[in-house]
């Protein structure tokens, strides 16, 4: 009791002293000063000058008491380091295998552009649109034709990436001048010339194993195609129609496709839709080109985006037609229905809209309509299993003799 009682005695003490201090600062008219009382006792100042701001009263009580206290100068902080160790404590783990990632497997995605999985879709359609055609007739068991598929659906992953990585291996400081392209691995450096080589060679030696899986016409067809492959980064230098080129590499999976199934080509319905697909590539990827004309300017590097300059609609729309024409007329010596030439119509549309509502100075729209085109695929071989179906059907009815022109010539 008696001890409450001095303790109470003191804290009113502690209170006229406040009390006083007010009067006083009003005269000064300064800052009037606030008290905070805690739940242990302790009588705090608040709002004081700031040269007397690191005064703190507090109540006088045991020396057990006065141990406790600890006077502050500054607001206290929270040091980040130290809560991650006990709050966070694998973090450090986290960043560790994160960090790994990004710096051994991360750049290599980039440069073999895995990371953007359009490109692969832009080149395995014509290769799914031809493999559909040559199984058609029914002379391969259909098991067969899915398998094809599949290989040339890995095929396509590797290819673009071998690619897309002798592509930034001619224009590494091209693209070092180029605002979308001065991130990528050969740039920054985070891929060396010699990583980036080995790279290419595993990329190229998986692609042949999937190659020497197909017939002995295809292996050799399939291989001339490298000439293209190795070649057309330097076409954007030397001409004025890159995409032609481009086209013309990007394709070669509609001729390839139909060889793997029939063992030879029927130029009657490959022909056009090889062209059918050139020039559909044509169009998307000087809608792509657009995003990047003002840097190839400063650069010196030619598209077809430049190329067409105001004129590219009208362009677009002749390379569209062009392509149309081809393709139906593939159908047709295919022996497709009704089926396939609606489809045909529906890529016209779809591909009209994004030509007339292009907005060719907006990248971003750019890059919007060219990632569109991967449905245009899907539209054409949905097209070809529809309109074939039924001779398909009627073939396999017929009892036509299997062949075995798909089989590989080296592991069969």
């Amino acid at each position: 009791m008696l001890n409450n009682s001095i303790k109470m005695y003191k804290i009113t003490q502690l209170q006229t002293l406040i009390q006083r201090t007010i009067l006083l600062n009003a005269k000064r008219k300064l800052s009037v000063p606030r008290t905070y009382s805690c739940l242990c006792g302790q009588v705090y100042l608040k709002n004081i000058p700031h040269k007397y701001e690191i005064t703190r009263v507090h109540s006088t009580q045991s020396d057990q008491h006065r141990q406790k206290v600890v006077i502050e100068t500054t607001s206290p902080k929270i040091v980040y380091e130290k809560l991650e160790e006990k709050v966070l404590p694998n973090h450090r783990h986290i960043e560790v295998g994160s960090g790994f990632w990004k710096e051994n497997i991360d750049p290599y995605l980039k440069l073999a552009r895995w990371d953007k999985p359009i490109g692969i879709y832009l080149l395995y359609w014509p290769c799914a649109w031809s493999i559909a055609m040559a199984s058609v007739p029914g002379t391969v068991p259909l098991q067969t034709s899915l398998q094809t598929a599949g290989l040339f659906l890995v095929g396509a992953g590797l290819m673009r990436g071998a690619g897309c990585t002798i592509n930034d291996m001619w224009d590494r400081d091209v693209d070092a001048k180029v605002e979308r392209t001065k991130s990528r691995p050969l740039v920054t450096g985070a891929v060396s010339e010699t990583q980036a080589v080995v790279f290419l060679a595993a990329q190229l030696s998986l692609a042949l194993a999937v190659l020497l899986q197909l017939n002995c016409y295809s292996i050799v067809l399939g291989a001339s195609s490298m000439l293209l492959v190795v070649t057309y980064p330097l076409a954007k230098r030397y001409t004025n129609y890159p995409q032609i080129f481009l086209g013309a590499t990007f394709n070669w999976g509609a001729l390839l496709g139909y060889s793997a199934i029939q063992g030879d080509l029927n130029l009657a319905i490959c022909g056009p839709l090889y062209i059918g697909a050139l020039a559909w590539t044509v169009v998307y990827d000087t809608i792509y080109a657009h995003q990047d004309k003002e840097d190839d300017m400063k650069v010196g590097v030619k598209s077809t985006a430049l190329t067409f300059g105001a004129n590219t609609r009208p362009a677009l729309s002749l390379c569209l037609g062009v392509s149309a024409l081809s393709l139906s007329l593939a159908g047709q010596a295919a022996e497709l229905g009704l089926p396939y030439q609606l489809a045909v119509i529906a890529y016209v549309a779809h591909a009209a809209r994004q030509i007339y509502t292009l907005d060719m100075e907006n990248p971003e729209d750019c890059a919007s309509k060219f990632k569109s085109n991967a449905s245009v695929g899907a539209i054409i071989l949905m097209g070809i299993l529809a309109g074939g179906y039924k001779k398909y059907m009627n073939n396999v009815a017929e009892g036509k003799n299997i062949q075995d022109t798909a089989k590989s010539c080296l592991f069969s």
